[in-house]
């Protein structure tokens, strides 16, 4: 009989498995493979005695390759058995077979994301990868395993699907199904999942009074739409907030006095009196009383009557006038004292003001130079965005930072709204370093500083339109070097201190190229990650690099891109002279999420490439919806943007739509494309078919991936024409949604007023746009002169204490490449025009201050302290 059969066995990968067979009494066992005996020389066996029944055991055991499975080409599986002889004859063990594991990448059907509402059923369908053996299925929320939450309304035993029974807000989360056996571990495409509230009416209050004291008037009463406020994308509440009716309010009636009443008889204290009543007629509504007294009284006698054997009028108590006198005379001196009072007060209040010379006025009017703003926005997806009724919602806020540029004080429009949107300006630290002074302006132009094909019409702030084929600023630059900036672009060019020799002045232009993409990508397979960027004039000659700044679009990382930079050679063909994560004496290049700084010290055209190495590359693309009226009144155009996340690519938009007189409808997104070869899809939905129609066909459209992948800073978009059936139809409210096959979805919510004179109610979204695009001198630089000089003193040469320019830089978190820096005339000086350019935006001196002061702490120890003077610079 047998004590051990084989098992079912799968190969991982190339490793062997082994069956193994066991049998008691056994003079031979053999394994016999798809019906053919296994050669004597693969089995190893042993024997053994069984101390409990004294019986001899047989044991055997062969391996089997992956090569032998993949070789066998029958009609079942590949199996084996082993079979055993005896003197009582033989006997057969069971089949086991043996199957090459493996479990394939792609999902077969992967979770979708939802919107649903509270208490909603959410069911989120997974169909693993095929696999040997079957992968299992586990359900991750927030990549924290479902099963280990102990959550019993969230059920994931049904056909690997997870359903939600009851839909509650701790439910809104990122799902991923997550697909596992032997040989490996998958993960489905993220579904997010937002469970909304639609919002509901509050009670109704009381009725106001009625807002007139007489007559007809009007009265109301109010309810808020906070029972609850609608949540995550939520409808806002249908209906009236406010409710309107008439009142009639009873006119006042002032009173009137009656006749007096005839006089009493002569009293014990010969007086006698009358009296009348305020009822003639009576006050009423809210009516004045009676002016006067209600009661008189006389003497009754004509004065003969007496008291103690005097007239009565002679009679008056002994302390009266001494008491009146003193009254008077108190009254006076009391008088006196306080109009004496009232004069100082006054005097001393006008005194104090005069030392002041002005009056109080709004800080924001001091502000200047580099500005950061704070946009307290409303949620989301919320469908009320360009309902002027609403509050914002003040508890999600996001935060933006205006783009490189000097700020002049021209303020212009750059959108026509985003509405409920409330802009806060706070001060700039850059104001105590004095940006906040007006930039000087060159406009003197040299024909040879220019690049071939430039027309001489370009002035020092040229804004240009859409059809121009060149974005430009100029400047003239000395010994104090300075700063040129392209607004609204992500681009510029830092020329530190000193590039330029003292007796000497160049002037300088940058410019972007945008006619379409000369950049020659090889076999295809790059793309253009930010604008193509040339400075000069060619016979440029300075003494340190400049630092140039170009934004791009990638999702860096260096498992999924190659990003080299380019350079046009004198022929008008791109080579390349680096890639980001390699060594190089000539050229810098520090990448950081949304922009490029190079140190670069030829001019000429640059640019940014990038080579997708896997298919988890991401570019990021901006999505935006503009909205407009036809000519036909009745018609409403939306149009749908999709560009390189890029400053300058959304301004190419941005200027187009300007053009048009379109509408910002939502507030920009941001879409994770991934180089995955799947399409882009954007279709409209929920558009109130009763009030609006669309023209067929054009629902649902489709970019390429090309399209997306290799647009090159151009931006690709679509039209969506609707049709109101009738005039009184002055809401549109929609959304679209915008998604990559097999990839991120983002919705744009649509809710606008389509008539005229309602949208010019709304509050608007004013941007400055710059116009100011260079700056000279000390003001360029975020570092003062004095503090950069003792800087580049102090750590420009080694010591062996190691208290160097490589510590600095270390500090400053710039690691890499750094034998560039040591081929530098001035290796501090090439550090901080590097790190001038990457803090541009927010000038954060407290980090820089911060690694100064962590080398002078590691340094104290050892009694090499940076000189006080310096140090005293820095804390200042």
């Amino acid at each position: 009989m047998f004590i051990e059969e084989p098992e079912d066995a799968y190969i991982i990968k190339s490793n062997p498995v082994k069956l193994n067979c066991r049998a008691a009494p056994a003079l031979q066992i053999f394994f016999k493979c798809n019906g053919e005996w296994v050669h004597q020389n693969e089995h190893s066996s042993r024997e053994f005695i069984d101390d409990g029944t004294g019986l001899k055991i047989r044991e055997v055991a062969i391996n089997v390759s992956r090569q032998q499975v993949e070789d066998f080409h029958g009609p079942e599986d590949y199996w084996c058995l082993c079979v055993a002889w005896s003197h009582l004859g033989t006997s057969k063990s069971r089949k086991a077979t043996v199957r090459i594991a493996y479990l394939r990448k792609n999902f077969e059907q992967d979770p979708q994301g939802k919107e649903v509402p509270i208490n909603g059923m959410i069911v989120l369908h997974c169909r693993p990868p095929e696999g040997v053996p079957m992968a299992e299925v586990e359900w991750l929320k927030n990549e924290e395993l479902v099963s280990s939450l102990g959550d019993d309304n969230i059920d994931t035993r049904a056909d690997h699907n997870l359903i939600i029974n009851e839909a509650r807000l701790s439910d809104s989360a990122n799902y991923t199904c997550l697909a596992t056996n032997i040989v490996a571990k998958r993960r489905s495409a993220t579904a997010t999942v937002v469970v909304f509230v639609n919002g509901g009416w509050s009670l109704w209050t009381d009725w106001s009074p009625c807002n007139v004291n007489c007559g007809r008037g009007v009265q109301k009463r109010s309810r808020t739409c906070t029972n609850p406020a609608p949540l995550n994308g939520g409808a806002f509440c249908e209906g009236m907030s406010v409710q309107k009716t008439t009142c009639n309010a009873l006119c006042p009636v002032d009173g009137g006095w009656e006749e007096w009443s005839e006089w009493t008889t002569c009293s014990a204290q010969c007086e006698r009196q009358r009296a009348r009543e305020c009822s003639a007629p009576t006050p009423r509504h809210r009516g004045k009383m009676c002016d006067g007294v209600s009661q008189a009284s006389e003497n009754c006698t004509g004065g003969m009557c007496t008291q103690n054997q005097k007239p009565l009028h002679d009679v008056k108590p002994q302390s009266m006038e001494g008491t009146n006198d003193v009254a008077l005379y108190s009254g006076l001196a009391a008088g006196v004292v306080a109009v004496t009072v009232l004069v100082v007060a006054v005097m001393l209040y006008r005194k104090s003001q005069s030392e002041y010379g002005v009056d109080v006025i709004d800080s924001s009017a001091l502000t200047g130079g580099f500005q950061s703003f704070n946009f307290k926005t409303t949620r989301q997806g919320n469908p009320l965005l360009l309902n002027s009724s609403m509050q914002p919602d003040i508890t999600v806020g996001q935060t933006y930072s205006s783009p490189i540029c000097f700020q002049d004080s021209i303020d212009k429009e750059l959108f026509d709204t985003l509405p409920d949107i409330k802009v806060k300006v706070q001060s700039s630290f850059m104001v105590s370093l004095g940006v906040s002074e007006r930039a000087e302006y060159h406009v003197k132009s040299h024909p040879e500083t220019f690049p071939r094909a430039l027309d001489r019409e370009y002035s020092t702030a040229d804004t240009v339109s859409p059809g121009r084929a060149h974005m430009k600023t100029t400047d003239i630059f000395n010994h104090l070097g300075g700063r040129l900036v392209l607004p609204n672009t992500g681009v510029s060019l830092l020329v530190s201190h000193g590039a330029i020799s003292e007796d000497t002045s160049w002037e300088m232009y940058m410019v972007i190229n945008q006619r379409d993409s000369s950049v020659q990508t090889e076999e295809g397979c790059e793309v253009l990650l930010g604008p193509e960027v040339t400075y000069g004039p060619a016979g440029l000659d300075l003494s340190f690099p400049v630092a140039m700044t170009i934004a791009h679009c990638a999702e860096v990382n260096a498992e999924n891109w190659k990003i080299r930079l380019k350079r046009q050679t004198q022929d008008r063909k791109w080579e390349d002279i680096m890639s980001v994560e390699e060594e190089s004496t000539s050229y810098y290049c520090l990448l950081d999420f949304s922009s490029c700084h190079v140190l670069l010290s030829q001019p000429g055209s640059y640019a940014l490439v990038g080579q997708a190495l896997t298919e988890a590359a991401v570019k990021r693309m901006k999505l935006a919806v503009f909205g407009s009226m036809e000519t036909n009144s009745m018609d409403y155009s939306l149009r749908v943007y999709c560009v390189d996340d890029t400053p300058y690519a959304f301004q190419g938009v941005v200027n187009s739509e300007r053009s048009k007189g379109g509408v910002l409808l939502e507030e920009p997104k941001i879409l994770l494309f991934r180089g995955n070869t799947f399409s882009l899809q954007v279709s409209i939905q929920d558009v109130p078919q009763f009030l609006w129609n669309i023209k067929p066909f054009t629902t649902c459209q489709e970019f390429s991936f090309s399209q997306v992948w290799r647009s090159n800073q151009q931006p690709l978009h679509c039209a969506f024409s609707l049709e109101r059936y009738s005039p009184a139809t002055t809401q549109l409210s929609c959304k679209i949604s915008v998604r990559q096959v097999k990839g991120h979805e983002q919705m744009l919510q649509v809710y606008t007023s389509v008539v005229e004179s309602e949208k010019e109610a709304v509050p608007y979204f004013m941007q400055r746009e710059c116009t100011v695009t260079s700056q000279t001198g000390a003001k360029a630089f975020k570092i003062p002169l004095s503090i950069h000089q003792r800087i580049c003193n102090t750590f420009d040469t080694a010591t062996a204490k190691g208290k160097d320019w490589q510590l600095l830089a270390q500090k400053l978190h710039i690691e890499r490449n750094l034998s560039y820096f040591a081929n530098q005339r001035s290796p501090c000086a090439a550090i901080l025009s590097l790190w001038e350019a990457q803090h541009q935006d927010n000038g954060d001196l407290d980090s820089l201050a911060s690694a100064l002061e962590e080398i002078g702490r590691i340094h104290s120890k050892s009694h090499l302290r940076i000189p006080e003077e310096s140090e005293a610079d820095v804390n200042q």
